[in-house]
């Protein structure tokens, strides 16, 4: 990636995790990335590495003070959309029927982010870029190639981001993927999503990373070596072989192989 993602696009991932030395070596032995403990003036926050371009965030779960929560939150990927303007798009949240949990705050001069709740539930962060565009390495073996909405009412999901970002929502064309809804922007799949029904009892709506890799399965076998979970076996699918895993200490993702480069 060279340059900023178009508002709406999916630009950004992070992890918070109880132990963040323990998620940096899990991920630099699963994908390769790079990545220290931060500086104290950045919360101990982690930008990891892929050829020296950044792919995404691991930082500490801790409070505003920074102790250690009581409960500690649960482990999880949280997906950032591009905007022009953190402040316009908060303005709209509310109008839209979703609810502010953070934000806007400055980062340095790197952006202005802000974390949000849409109407069915799923949290999302925004990102409006200052120095820090977002991940600059994508669609590649370890970098981010997919973000994907799990929600209980595809339609009122789709008018609320069509409401406070410049996307739209279509049906996929993809032959045997003709249910599954798409996030575009500038007519150009960014995103998808899909129906909260699919996922078995007690899964709340959320949104879901995907990793490009070469081979699914020996990734799959490599994780529950290291000790994470594997909640959907390797499977086809119409746009390749894909599984959903679990990192050691409970953060969700997906990994997948596409069936074409598109």
């Amino acid at each position: 990636m060279n340059g900023p993602y178009r508002a709406g696009t999916p630009c950004w991932i992070d992890l918070m995790v109880p132990d963040q030395q323990a998620a940096l070596d899990f991920y630099r032995d699963l994908f390769g990335w790079q990545g220290e403990i931060g500086p104290p003036e950045t919360g101990g926050y982690s930008v990891c590495t892929l050829k020296g371009k950044p792919v995404a965030g691991i930082m500490r779960a801790s409070d505003p003070d920074g102790s250690v929560p009581d409960p500690m939150p649960p482990t999880m990927w949280t997906t950032y959309l591009a905007t022009d303007s953190i402040d316009s798009t908060l303005k709209a949240v509310p109008e839209a029927g979703g609810t502010v949990v953070m934000g806007p705050m400055d980062v340095m001069d790197l952006g202005r982010m802000a974390v949000i709740t849409d109407p069915t539930g799923a949290s999302v962060g925004l990102w409006q870029y200052g120095t820090f565009a977002g991940a600059g390495i994508v669609n590649e073996h370890g970098a981010l190639i997919w973000n994907e909405l799990t929600t209980g009412d595809v339609d009122a999901a789709a008018a609320f981001y069509s409401a406070v970002l410049p996307l739209t929502t279509a049906k996929s064309q993809m032959p045997g993927a003709e249910e599954y809804t798409e996030f575009q922007v500038g007519g150009r799949a960014i995103g998808g999503m899909m129906d909260l029904a699919s996922m078995p009892t007690g899964v709340p709506p959320h949104w879901l990373p995907y990793f490009a890799v070469d081979d699914v399965d020996s990734v799959q076998a490599a994780l529950v070596r290291a000790g994470g979970t594997v909640k959907a076996p390797a499977f086809d699918m119409a746009a390749g072989r894909m599984a959903v895993l679990a990192d050691p200490q409970g953060g969700t993702f997906a990994v997948i192989t596409g069936a074409t480069p598109e």
